[in-house]
This record gives structure tokens, sequence and C-alpha cells, in this order.
């Protein structure tokens, strides 16, 4: 929430956007209020002016109360705005040392909302914010929300041009003798593999009457090439990169032709992968050794949820990738809810909900929401840094970094014992990562606010720091005393 009376603290963002508003209501505030509703929600401030220094001050609107009405009637107007998605809370009239200025809160548009665009051309009049601007939305974007607008998930598409000869055989068996074990004398147990397929939701009826495959039958059990038919910009991608000298030390892709090249293959592949060097208690339960640990069942849902939230459609694919002091698992596609909602969990929204329901038949995977929350809370246990989650647009993506790395007093420090004879600090995008949330959570950061955030010395920090400068991420202002960081405008 803004501090109104510090108003000069602040920059325009991907948060908050500053329009004077004397002369009346601005054109481009439903661009403003396009963007937000497109991306992340944000606050748009009338009677509030930009300084040279980009600083924020208040001036005073003579008639406040006319320019909220005139908003009401136009963000009413479907001919001008696609959808209101306000409330009478979200729009007020403060005073802010005698000036009266409004605030319009505009919330994140919930997917089924999706595209909220303006003057009646999704096409032309769609924009999503990025920094202080706000800008067109591409075709790709487009596409991207009335997938997620619909109210089926994205794999339930019975795909009329294939047929039971895009599976691998060998994926199937494999399946259902997992299945057999998690679930044994199931009833489909006895079923042939298009009825048992049929059940499952890997195939369905189409158009023409007959049996067809799904895209959530396709991406489990299909071949690589009769995927790409479907979904031109699939790629799975495992790498293990634990030396600086070689870009990586192993990789297991979706297209190298020797294997299926399906998400069900890779992700027990992957799984065994990332499993290899966790350290397991030794623990007795029965008079056997219990070698399934938390950590082990938090990175089976983290892998299962980048999976099943991906948006195949979209650039770059899966990219999971093992450090030694960190696992990183990005996906195309943005969160269905907000952010704040998965972290606490009991929301559970999957863009691809049959492929879910495959993943818990063999119990892997939670469908309550509580995905993540489990995750943060066995990292909480085991003195692991936070996970940090961020997401991007242009392509949208999301990452979760999982940090491999205990912290002194359970800070947020990112100091591991090295290999080598002496400690080292390590440079992690969990660190930038970190950086740059705070950042977007507050308006400026000093030099010691980070090293307090990171635990880490000021001589790490500023290379950091010079780092994400030097990126273009962030910008320095003042001297060297009264030195402050906030996100570039």
């Amino acid at each position: 929430m803004l501090d109104l009376n510090h108003l000069e603290q602040y920059r325009e963002n991907n948060r908050i956007e500053a329009k004077k508003a004397l002369g009346g209501l601005p054109r481009s505030i439903w661009e403003t209020y396009s963007a937000f509703a497109n991306t992340l929600g944000g606050i748009i401030l009338l009677g509030v002016e930009e300084h040279p220094d980009k600083s924020l001050h208040p001036v005073n609107l003579p008639d406040p109360e006319r320019l909220v009405k005139e908003f009401w009637d136009t963000v009413n107007n479907a001919s001008k705005v696609s959808v209101n998605i306000l409330s009478d809370r979200h729009v007020r009239i403060e005073d802010v040392g005698g000036n009266r200025i409004i605030v319009i809160e505009v919330p994140r548009a919930m997917r089924y909302y999706k595209p909220v665009y303006v003057d009646g051309n999704p096409v032309s009049g769609t924009y999503r914010r990025n920094g202080e601007g706000d800008y067109h939305c591409t075709e790709e974007e487009l596409r991207a929300m009335y997938r997620d607008a619909d109210m089926k998930t994205q794999d339930m598409l019975v795909l009329d041009n294939m047929d039971f000869s895009v599976f691998c055989a060998e994926s199937i068996r494999a399946y259902r003798q997992r299945m057999k074990l998690s679930r044994p004398n199931h009833v489909w147990e006895t079923l042939d593999d298009k009825e048992f397929l049929l059940k499952l939701g890997a195939m369905s009826i189409g158009g023409d009457g007959k049996v067809h495959p799904t895209s959530a039958g396709l991406l489990m059990f299909g071949y690589e090439y009769e995927i790409l038919r479907e979904y031109p910009q699939y790629f799975l991608d495992y790498r293990e990169e634990y030396d600086d000298t070689h870009r990586w030390t192993d990789r297991f892709i979706s297209s190298s032709g020797d294997w299926s090249g399906n998400v069900f293959d890779f992700y027990f592949h992957v799984y065994n992968k990332l499993q290899l060097d966790l350290k397991v208690p030794f623990e007795m339960a029965g008079g056997f050794r219990v070698d399934d640990t938390p950590v082990h069942q938090a990175i089976r849902e983290a892998l299962a949820n980048c999976l099943i939230n991906a948006d195949y459609y979209g650039r770059r694919g899966i990219v999971i990738i093992k450090k030694r002091d960190a696992i990183t698992l990005s996906n195309p596609g943005d969160f269905r809810v907000e952010l704040a909602e998965a972290k606490s969990g009991g929301l559970s929204d999957p863009r691809n909900g049959v492929m879910m329901k495959m993943f818990n038949l063999i119990d892997i995977g939670e469908r309550a929401g509580s995905g993540i929350p489990s995750i943060l809370h066995v990292w909480k246990q085991q003195g692991w840094n936070e996970p940090v989650i961020t997401q991007t647009n242009d392509p949208n993506r999301i990452k979760l970094t999982l940090p491999l790395i205990k912290s002194a007093d359970n800070k947020k420090a990112l100091i591991i014992s090295a290999d080598n004879k002496k400690q080292a600090l390590i440079k992690t995008t969990a660190q930038k990562d970190l950086i740059i949330s705070y950042l977007t959570d507050h308006p400026s950061a000093t030099g010691t606010d980070l090293c307090d955030l990171l635990s880490l010395k000021p001589t790490r920090v500023r290379t950091l720091l010079r780092g994400l400068i030097e990126e273009g991420i962030i910008v320095a202002e003042g001297g060297n005393r009264n030195r402050t960081y906030r996100l570039k405008s």
C-alpha cells in the first residue's frame, strides 16, 4: 500500500502510474487500466505530477468529484472498456498535504475476463505493463489470454486429426504399471489400452463421433514428433551445470530422438537426476530404511507443478537446471491466480487439469492448491533460503528457484561450503531475484537494507548491485553515504 504522505519516495514503475489530470480525465488512463488489469494490477494516481528527478508530487485537482463520475461513466461503457473489474472501494478521493487527488486501484483481472481491452477492439486495444510504460500486446500474448480464459483447461482439447498411433506404447505400459502399484486392483486395471486411455482422459470422442487423443494424452504419452504437430514450440530441457568452465555437464532434451520425448517419461528421468545428490537422513520404519523425505516429496511437487501448469503453445519450453547450490524450474505461461494466493494455498486453477489428474493417479502432485505452500514449508524446515518465484512477460514465463543452501541463523544468506579449501560467496540468480522482489515492494533501498535482507557483507552486495545496474534493471541515486537503489523506470 502506498504511503500517500511520502509520495516523493515513489517512482512510476510496473505497479504505479501518475497523471496530472488538471485538464480533465486523461485519454491514456484507459490504456493503463487495460495494462494493469492484464498484468499484475496497479495504482493510477490522478492529480500527481512527475518532477524532472522522477519523484512524484501531488497537485490540487479543482473538481475531483466530477472526474470520478466521468471515470465511472466511462469504465461502465462497454464500447469503451471491455469489462469493469472495479468496485466502489477501488476508487477514492484522498487529501494529501492539502491537495485532493484520486487513487484508482486496478486489480489483476481474473483469467476469464482477459483480455481486458479498450475501444472495442482486442487486437489494437489490449495492453500490458512493462516498467513504467504500457505497451500493445503481441498476437502471441493475446492468444495466450484467450486460451486461459476458456473454462475448460487447455489439455481437454480433442485432436480430431490424430489417432491411437501417436502414442508411445512403452510410456503407456510404464504409466499403467505405476498406477497398479499406487492403486492396486483399480477398476480400470483390466481394460485394454484404448479403453484405459479413454477413462483416463488421454482420449475422447471427437466431432466426427470417433475416439481421438486429447492434448493431455498427446503430451503425456505421445512421441515428440507427433507432439510438435500440435505444439510447434514444444521443448523439454534438463541441464546439470556443475562446472563454470562448461555450458553443462549433463543434458537431457525432448528432441534427441533416442527416447519418446513426452512429458511422462521426462518427469521420471528428471526426478531421478534431481534426487541423486539429496542427503537422506537414516531412518527406519517397519524394519525398512525410509529413503523418501519431505525434500524428495517437495521436489516431486515442484517438478509436477512446472509440467502441469505450462502453456505448451508458449515459447522456450520447459527448462530445468540443476546446480550445486540451487535447482531452477521454468515454464511458459503466467500464474492463473495471484502469486500471493498461490503461496498461501487452498486455491487450485491448473492450466492442464487432465494432466494433473493423471499425475495424481500415480500419487504425484497435490489437488487442493497446497503444492507451493508445502514446498515453502519444507524449505523453511531445512533452514534453507526461501524459494523464489518470479514471472516475466513477453514471453510469459514462470521460474521457481529452489536454493540448496543453509544460511546462518536462518537468514537469507547465500553462503555454502564450497568444494575448494575455503568458503566462498556464490553468485546465484536467487540473490538478484530477492533484490528485485524487494524493490518491487519498496520504492527504494539502501545498501544496508539489502545487506540485512540477504545477510551478506557489503562488498558482496555491492557486486550484486553493480551487476543489476549493468543489466539495466536497477539504478543508483545519491552519493556514497546516502546512496539508494530502485528499479529502473
